[in-house]
């Protein structure tokens, strides 16, 4: 098989399992506190990066060059998964799926926003046009939602805007990180797991659910939000001569999502969700073409 032909392979394959995680969330949460969750998934992506690590012969490397970096995965551990993933889990606990996963999106604007304090990168045009087009989508979709639940949750959808900064913040911060993704994202959940058990036991007030679905909704979460979906992607990157066009088929993704929450959920699909989401798809498109 050739190199570009597995690159697409790995890449679709990533984009069919992100476009199950609005889902997911949802599912999930019909059995776990926010916080549980994470934590179960947490433990489920440790583990499997362990196994991969393992497999690839890095773990030794992954964990004695752990000492040397704990200051810095401290802090990105303490974003992404922790922070991050209890904001994100709220946000889809108040909002309808089909408002929470568009607007997850508009971390891209956000990012090409970030880039000018921190970067030193000078307003673009197109980056504020981005802005201007994407969170136009925003607004669209949260009038969406409000046809969907006959109200309209405001912090529900701050909390959404608020994990696309700490999200956008994460990729920054790793701008300047020369070490194997894979390892430091392993770093990142050895140490934040510790603390995310420590959370659980101090804030969690909802009885843990053993059942078969409970567990089985974590799995799922832990190994294909957090876990092997991020080696598909990083092996079709790594596959591929032209990392644009495997990029653009991360745009499917939103679309094909939509679909699945109205099957799997049944949420009813409004036109102006699909109609803000093209805004904010739009206006990601512009923002990154201004950073590059």
């Amino acid at each position: 098989m050739k190199s570009e032909q597995k690159a697409l392979i790995f890449a679709l394959l990533a984009v069919l399992l992100w476009s199950t995680v609005a889902t997911a969330f949802k599912v999930a949460l019909q059995y776990h506190s926010v916080i549980s969750l994470l934590t179960g998934a947490a433990v489920v992506s440790l583990l499997t990066l362990t196994a991969l690590l393992a497999q690839q012969k890095k773990l030794s490397t992954a964990l004695t060059t752990l000492p040397a970096h704990w200051k810095q995965r401290l802090l990105l551990g303490s974003i992404n998964p922790l922070i991050y993933y209890l904001i994100l889990f709220e946000c889809y606990r108040r909002l309808p799926a089909q408002v929470a996963q568009p607007i997850n999106y508009t971390w891209a604007i956000t990012l090409a926003l970030l880039s000018i304090p921190v970067l030193k990168q000078k307003l673009r045009i197109g980056a504020f046009v981005g802005l201007l087009i994407g969170y136009g989508g925003v607004v669209v979709i949260s009038l969406a939602g409000k046809n969907v639940t006959g109200s309209l949750d405001m912090f529900g959808i701050a909390l959404a805007l608020i994990s696309t900064l700490f999200w956008a913040g994460y990729w920054l911060l790793n701008t300047r990180n020369k070490q194997d993704p894979m390892i430091g994202l392993f770093q990142n959940f050895l140490i934040a797991t510790p603390m995310l058990f420590i959370v659980l036991m101090l804030f969690n007030h909802q009885p843990l659910d053993w059942s078969l679905p409970a567990i089985a909704s974590v799995t799922y979460i832990g190994l294909f939000e957090m876990g092997i979906t991020f080696v598909f992607w990083q092996l079709a990157l790594q596959h591929t001569s032209n990392t644009a066009r495997i990029g653009s088929l991360i745009f499917l993704s939103p679309f094909i999502s939509l679909f699945l929450i109205h099957l799997v959920l049944g949420e009813p699909l409004q036109l102006q969700t699909f109609f803000g989401l093209g805004l904010i798809i739009f206006g990601v498109v512009i923002a990154q073409r201004s950073r590059g």
